[in-house]
């Protein structure tokens, strides 16, 4: 071959390549004039098929999310008398860029579009320009009559109906496909969920917390009835930065604390490893290995167990849980459905984060809820479990009428116990500021330390109470959580679960349980003083 052979043919495929390049840019070019920029066919063009969603409804069939009749509008360029005036008055009146319309008026479309899905007042004030050239095809518009009050649930969907998140994209499905006129009713109520994000709100600003929320669960059939995350878009001063729409309670992972020691006392009593009698040495700590183990308030010498459960001892749980040991606990936690993800009908869930090894210290600070992270949702579903006779439940945000309760996970005495236990934390321990006379509650509070640069930091918590009422015959569940609140002169600068979320905890409750018909007074479990 010719020494000038390999150069030529290598020039040849650079110009080639040049070419193609050239090539891609132009359609690349196009693709996103296209994208920013669409537009109809020219004469052919016709409106878009309408498709319209079912409407989204609470259990009182109060009305969430609907399709509305709206029009998208379109401008025939060569129809416009005066282009540029055209642009600067159709930009004023729908909100669309006044250079984009300029530069697309100017072109050689047949057909522009001004404006998706034009709102009933914004196309009032089209028509009154009286501009030759203008088009309206009939389009479908999602509308939120109770606002953002459960935004982070219901949900959201783009401009074309699809579901983007929460139960509009969970049940895109089930939505679109609807006949006219349906609807699909959810377990949510809305006066409950107006009263949970009120009051976690207060809270949070009465603490100057950094974020908080909240759920209520019915514990015999799963049902979310409400599900708050704070802030949202509604909170004075909040930015999308802060990600408004984010859904703490259940895409978010969190080491939560001494609320996880309602487990540790349920394998307990499930495993007739202690008599909630029996003592345990408390003092100073509990020495595992090169760790102690101690406790945010100063604790007697000894304590019983009931009362390491109702007071919060980390000392004493730690001791507790290894009775049982890893491999136990571990399948005790699985049982309940911890250790994995638990799906719902929104696609947001997080899996649990978990030790790579789970040995004796593991367990130990395990056992009070540290070194395990849980999302609230996954965390909410397990103590139901725990409270409504041992029966497994599947978290759902759609209503239903019948008890769900499925499989036993637990023995309904090792459930009555737990019950009578998290009445004590109430009259005589931790919760008593969650107290609601009438309404018998029971819960357990949870102060978590937060991990920063590898180490946990005693003054920055992550502070929850779970209660449950009536608890004589459990019906509901009440979550909530701040994220670092700060002590104030009425709690003597105290930031402890016990002075912040529980009392949270206790206004929800009475502002609640008048909305679903609870009885005001009832039985109270007595003390139980041995296993099951």
């Amino acid at each position: 071959m010719h020494p000038a052979g390999p150069a030529l043919t290598h020039r040849r495929i650079t110009i080639a390549a040049a070419l193609s390049i050239v090539a891609f840019a132009i359609l690349g070019l196009r693709l996103l004039d296209l994208t920013i920029f669409p537009e109809p066919p020219d004469k052919d063009f016709k409106p878009r098929p309408l498709v319209t969603r079912a409407d989204l409804v609470d259990r009182n069939g109060e009305l969430l999310a609907r399709d509305l009749p709206v029009h998208d509008l379109y401008a025939q360029p060569a129809e416009l008398r005066d282009r540029k005036a055209a642009a600067h008055e159709l930009a004023l009146a729908t909100g669309a860029s006044q250079v984009r319309l300029e530069r697309l008026f100017t072109g050689k479309h047949k057909y522009v579009l001004v404006y998706r899905q034009l709102a009933p007042e914004a196309e009032a004030t089209v028509r009154k320009l009286d501009i030759a050239g203008l088009e309206y095809a009939p389009a479908m518009k999602r509308y939120y009559p109770k606002g953002l009050a459960a935004v982070q649930v219901i949900g959201s969907t783009d401009i074309d109906g699809n579901g983007l998140s929460g139960l509009e994209y969970g049940l895109n499905s089930r939505l679109e496909h609807a006949s006219p006129g349906s609807q699909v009713v959810l377990s949510l109520d809305m006066r409950v969920q107006f009263a949970l994000k009120h009051e976690v709100e207060a809270a949070r600003e009465e603490f100057s917390a950094r974020a908080g929320g909240g759920i209520v669960m019915n514990v015999d059939t799963g049902e979310i009835l409400a599900m708050a995350s704070l802030p949202d878009a509604e909170t004075p001063g909040v930015t999308e930065a802060a990600n408004p729409r984010r859904n703490r309670m259940a895409e978010d992972d969190y080491e939560l604390g001494s609320v996880f020691k309602i487990f540790s006392f349920a394998m307990a009593m499930q495993d007739h490893t202690i008599t909630l009698d029996r003592s345990f040495p408390i003092g100073k700590g509990f020495k595992i290995g090169k760790y102690l183990i101690g406790d945010a308030e100063k604790m007697p010498d000894t304590l019983k167990a009931e009362d390491i459960f109702a007071l919060s001892s980390n000392a004493g749980t730690a001791q507790i849980v290894l009775l049982s040991g890893p491999d136990r606990q571990r399948a005790f936690l699985n049982s309940l459905g911890l250790l994995a993800r638990r799906p719902t009908e929104i696609p947001e869930s997080a899996a649990p984060l978990l030790p790579r090894y789970w040995g004796q210290i593991q367990t130990a600070t395990i056992g009070f809820g540290h070194g395990i992270s849980v999302s609230p949702l996954s965390f909410v579903t397990a103590a139901a479990v725990v409270v409504n006779g041992g029966r497994w439940i599947e978290p759902t945000f759609l209503k239903h009428t019948a008890d769900a309760r499925g499989r036993q996970v637990i023995s309904p005495a090792t459930s009555e116990i737990m019950r009578s236990l998290l009445r004590y934390v109430v009259t005589n321990g931790t919760g008593k500021k969650a107290d609601v006379p009438g309404y018998d509650v029971g819960g357990k509070t949870g102060s978590a330390e937060k991990a920063a640069n590898g180490r946990y930091v005693a003054h920055r918590l992550l502070t929850s109470f779970c209660a449950v009422f009536p608890i004589s015959n459990p019906r509901y569940l009440v979550f909530v959580m701040l994220d670092e609140p700060h002590g104030t002169k009425e709690t003597g600068g105290w930031a402890l679960a016990g002075y912040t979320a529980a009392p949270l905890a206790g206004r929800v409750i009475a502002r609640i349980a008048p909305m679903l018909g609870m009885p005001a007074s009832g039985p109270v479990l007595a003390e139980v003083k041995s296993n099951p």
